[in-house]
């Protein structure tokens, strides 16, 4: 995508002839818990320690309380805007039973988050309701974030990996994230001191994690407390630019049964039939497949 048709305003940047992008798409599709939709429809959300305005107008993008360096530095790889969606669509859309929800979805785009963020909201995400984990996940932004001002409202970065290493068990159980206090808890004390520590041992450092192949950064994932085989693929695909991870969640598993498998077969096997038959692009797979489903409250 060519990002030299970038406008300056005095309350943002306008990015002109943007394909493949929708908002309800994008912040509804499940992977992601801080982007609130507006009245006007346009949404407000928080990332990389900043709060913005995004609108969609014809073809063009507006990024309100950005400016053109944030853009380059930041937006620009959060949207994952110079990855060609096109060509995804119409590889996936060869299978003529994906075809149909590729263009029910055909604005969504994989936000790449922030690996920490993402490590602790999917923990929160666990057997959980959408309301519940953004509502958990704000507290948590709200007791230790950074205050961030806008249209007179006051939002709050994700907390910093040091900030929560000196949080408890029990003051993160008060955020609302019941039983799994004690995993968030383990998880930050445990990635903090991998941070910190003279060894060798890279166990639980996030950019080595994300540095393994596949398979091999979805099997040490799971050495995390609170984090099973759909989180771990969650945190790969949504932070970590691993895109044959397959989550298997309840609209997923549905939309699988409903277009592929069998209703007996198992989470493990529909993970293993999808990346087998969606290679690579598994991911985006999921996302569309997930999308379709949940909106069209597809049943077995």
């Amino acid at each position: 995508m060519d990002f030299k048709n970038i406008d300056e305003f005095d309350r943002g940047i306008i990015i002109k002839n943007v394909t493949n992008f929708e908002l309800n798409h994008i912040f509804d599709c499940g992977q992601c818990f801080r982007w609130e939709r507006q009245e006007n429809g346009n949404y407000i959300g928080v990332a990389y320690g900043k709060v913005i305005e995004v609108e969609k107008n014809g073809d063009d993008v507006y990024l309100y309380n950005s400016t053109k360096d944030d853009f380059n530095n930041m937006w620009m790889n959060f949207f994952d805007l110079q990855r060609d969606y096109q060509l995804i669509k119409e590889d996936l859309a060869k299978d003529s039973i994906l075809k149909k929800s590729v263009e029910f979805g055909r604005g969504i785009r994989l936000l790449r988050q922030e690996p920490f963020e993402i490590v602790i909201s999917f923990i929160i995400s666990a057997n959980n309701r959408i309301p519940m984990i953004r509502r958990a996940i704000n507290k948590i932004s709200a007791k230790w974030g950074k205050a961030l001002e806008y249209k007179g409202k006051t939002y709050y970065s994700f907390p910093t990996l040091e900030t929560l290493s000196k949080v408890t068990e029990e003051e993160f159980q008060e955020c609302g994230v019941g039983f799994r206090a004690k995993y968030i808890k383990d998880t930050v004390d445990k990635i903090y001191k991998c941070s910190i520590s003279d060894f060798d041992d890279k166990s639980f450092d996030l950019d080595y994690i994300q540095s393994l192949d596949d398979d091999q950064c979805h099997k040490v994932l799971q050495s995390f407390s609170g984090i099973g085989p759909k989180v771990a693929d969650c945190i790969m695909l949504f932070s970590m630019d691993k895109y044959s991870a397959f989550p298997v969640d309840v609209w997923v598993k549905r939309a699988m049964q409903h277009f592929y498998v069998a209703p007996d077969v198992s989470l493990p096997k529909i993970r293993e039939f999808a990346r087998n038959k969606f290679g690579d692009l598994s991911g985006f797979a999921q996302q569309y497949l997930f999308y379709y489903a949940r909106e069209n409250k597809i049943k077995i």
